[in-house]
């Protein structure tokens, strides 16, 4: 009797479980899209990832893959930082500037404009404003804006500050 005739998929399934787990990060890491910045905005990009924290809001360094000075990121889920960014859409959308978007709150943490938006899985996005350079900070799921947001973006003003002049971000 021919198995294989039989059975044509039948070896197939074991082997994709195989190979699915052996590709799984089971180290914990983390990967993020790196954004792709003006010269302008990658100068003051690596300015800031010189000057990040080791700790966020009690988390330790832990960079996504692949290793950018674009990104960075902290604890496990990771709260992850991207600068160079787009500006996102509700930056200028009027509603959020009325207090009339339930899901989008201007407002500053010591000194750093930011843009807090609740994304449709239910964690949060915060995007620096008024700066040369837009700075994403995603929340893994399960993290408040309100208690850790806040924590995670007073732990970041001061590298914000220090290597994000405060100005207008190109339109791109």
């Amino acid at each position: 009797m021919n198995y294989f005739r039989h059975r044509p998929l039948g070896l197939l399934a074991p082997a994709l479980l195989i190979t699915v787990a052996g590709c799984s990060p089971s180290d914990g890491s983390t990967t993020t899209a790196v954004p792709s910045p003006d010269a302008r905005t990658s100068k003051v990009c690596r300015e800031l990832h010189r000057v990040l924290p080791g700790k966020l809001d009690g988390r330790s360094r832990n960079d996504p893959e692949p290793r950018s000075a674009y990104t960075a990121g902290w604890g496990n889920p990771a709260i992850i930082l991207r600068c160079g960014v787009v500006r996102p859409p509700k930056m200028v959308d009027p509603k959020v500037a009325e207090g009339g978007d339930p899901d989008a709150i201007a407002g500053g943490v010591d000194g750093v404009d930011w843009l807090m938006e609740r994304q449709d899985d239910g964690t949060w996005r915060f995007t620096t404003a008024n700066r040369v350079a837009y700075v994403q900070v995603s929340l893994p799921e399960g993290l408040s804006a309100q208690e850790e947001g806040a924590s995670v973006l007073t732990d970041l003003a001061r590298a914000v500050k220090k290597a994000i002049p405060k100005g207008i971000a190109s339109m791109r």
